[in-house]
């Protein structure tokens, strides 16, 4: 049997005050203290919105990190990998749900097209500390959260439905003509990071994400060697060497069960490219 790959969190991950609802609200530092590992590199299999009303840090999702600070509202869908750096006073919500929940009251292809779950635009909007429209929102589904009342799933969707309809207003629509560099470089680092998640236990090969993103691999290893600072071969070495740590020291499995759950051909040849990355054996690794 393979070991598992990365941590991927449903909502039964997190224990909540009564049993399988289809939704999760709490205070981020409340989250963060109750579940300590969840700073961690990890994906999840529903939606996610992370407001901060206090603090600083930043937040990773699928390689680019951006900036957390007051008035920082996140969006993200099932399947990112995503984590978080936050200063000790930081503050704020999360609140996750499933794509079922919302659709039972709101159907359609809405909820697939707002901008901020798309690689199009920026996860991340900048309302800074002042903002009074997405604040009271999180406020209000705070207060339904904690005050038992009928009716709690729907009052949450309505409030959850206008939160993603005013965001969406600070959004505009993507340029025909070419984007500027900044937001195409962030667009296409986003792509390379859901491309990388889901293919670097088989491919680790430059060129086959830049087939992938229709752009050559000379342009992928510059443009994030100029966004990130490393080459994109470094950053696909780095994410294979990650989970083969991960692998390594936190389960049962085997050397030779971490090289095929890697793509490696075989437990020597894994060895050798382990070593020659890290300075480390496997074994060395694993204890």
């Amino acid at each position: 049997m393979k070991p598992p790959g990365l941590p991927v969190f449903t909502l039964e991950s997190f224990p909540q005050n009564r049993p399988h609802r289809p939704w999760y609200l709490e205070r981020l530092e409340r989250h963060v203290a109750k579940f300590p590992g969840i700073s961690q590199p990890h994906a999840h299999d529903f939606y996610l919105l992370l407001y901060v009303t206090q603090g600083r840090g930043t937040h990773t999702i699928d390689l680019v990190a951006y900036e957390l600070r007051p008035g920082s509202l996140f969006f993200m869908v099932p399947g990112q990998v995503h984590h978080w750096q936050l200063s000790e006073d930081a503050q704020g919500y999360v609140a996750f749900f499933e794509a079922d929940f919302y659709l039972f009251r709101y159907p359609g292809p809405r909820l697939y097209q707002y901008p901020f779950f798309t690689a199009a635009h920026s996860p991340v909007l900048q309302l800074g500390p002042e903002d009074t429209a997405i604040r009271p929102l999180m406020e209000r589904m705070w207060a339904e959260d904690t005050t038992p009342a009928p009716q709690q799933d729907e009052v949450f969707r309505s409030y959850l439905h206008i939160c993603l309809e005013l965001a969406a207003r600070h959004y505009t629509a993507p340029a025909a003509a070419a984007p500027d560099e900044p937001r195409h470089a962030q667009q296409l680092l986003r792509e390379f990071g859901l491309l990388l998640n889901q293919h670097f236990r088989t491919h680790r090969s430059v060129q086959h994400y830049a087939d992938l993103l229709h752009v050559s691999p000379n342009h992928l290893n510059a443009l994030c060697r100029r966004q990130l600072g490393k080459t994109a071969s470094a950053l696909i070495q780095e994410r294979v060497l990650v989970e083969a740590r991960r692998l390594l020291r936190h389960t049962d499995a085997t050397i030779g069960q971490v090289a095929d759950a890697l793509g490696f051909e075989d437990a020597s040849y894994f060895g050798r490219y382990f070593r020659k990355h890290t300075g480390q054996t496997p074994g060395e690794v694993k204890g």
